[in-house]
Parts: C-alpha cells; sequence; structure tokens
C-alpha cells in the first residue's frame, strides 16, 4: 500500500480510531484515482483533522460545503468514511469534467463555474496557491513512490 508511510494514519473520530490510509486506498480504487493525490487533498484541505470547520462552512477532512456533501449523499461531513467518499466522488467528477490535475484542483477548491467562467484556474490568489502547492506536493510523492520501487528491483 502507497499510504503505509502516512503519519497520519489513525485519527479518533467519535470513540473508535479510524484508518485513513485504508479509507483511501478504497476510495481511490472506487473513483480510479492516485490514493497519493486524495492524501495531499486531505493535508491542505484539513492537515488529516477530520472535525475541521473552515471560515466560508467547509467540513471535514476533505473540507466539504454544505451543498457539495449533500449532492456527493454525505450526510455527516465529519465521518471520515463518508467524507472521503465524497470528496474523492467530487474530486474524479472534476477530473473527469476538466481533464487536467490543475484544472480539477481549481474546480476542488473555487467551485467548476469559477474555472468554467474564467477558462483556467481563477485569478484567485487562494486558488493559485492551493493548486499549486498540491500539484509540487503531489509531484515530489509520486517521485518519491518511483524512486523507492526502482531501489527495490
Amino acid at each position: 500500500s502507497v499510504c503505509q508511510d502516512l503519519d497520519e494514519r489513525w485519527v479518533q473520530h467519535s470513540s473508535s480510531r479510524i484508518d485513513i490510509a485504508s479509507i483511501v486506498e478504497k476510495e481511490a480504487k472506487r473513483f480510479n484515482l492516485d490514493p497519493l493525490l486524495i492524501e495531499e487533498v486531505i493535508r491542505q484541505e484539513s492537515n488529516f483533522q477530520p472535525q475541521a470547520t473552515s471560515y466560508v462552512g467547509a467540513q471535514g477532512l476533505m473540507q466539504l460545503m454544505p451543498g457539495t456533501a449533500a449532492q456527493m449523499g454525505v450526510s455527516d461531513p465529519n465521518d471520515p468514511h463518508q467524507n472521503i467518499a465524497g470528496g474523492s466522488r467530487y474530486l474524479a467528477e472534476q477530473l473527469s469534467t476538466f481533464g487536467r490535475l490543475d484544472l480539477a484542483l481549481a474546480a476542488y477548491n473555487a467551485g467548476p463555474g469559477a474555472v468554467s467562467s474564467f477558462g483556467g484556474v481563477p485569478p484567485y490568489a487562494e486558488t493559485q496557491n492551493y493548486v499549486a502547492r498540491i500539484v509540487s506536493s503531489y509531484n515530489n510523492r509520486v517521485q518519491q513512490e518511483r524512486a523507492k520501487r526502482s531501489r527495490t528491483r
């Protein structure tokens, strides 16, 4: 499993410890996403805090807005299973719609309408920084994984 070296693998939710990495792996397979990408979105969105709530009302590990959570079938955005499932589905939809990682991430952050109306990553500093940070950290993780695999061959 690629997520085995994930430091934030375990989180507390209600009275149970939850293995984030196994949820990420499952949803990555389900939505044909790289688990490393999901992890980097979670790291950027909530730093692996299941109860995180932003000043605009986004909630949970993947910081779903209430309307998005409802569209994705998430009834409890603080539940790690539901949040990662909903966030992964939403990210997969953006990738399918926009066909490029940078645009999909911009849509995840600023909304697909903003990406469509600007014809690319919107000129919002927050969104531009968000996209740059995730693309950079994701590419670094992918290179680390490749290096690990080539050493073990």
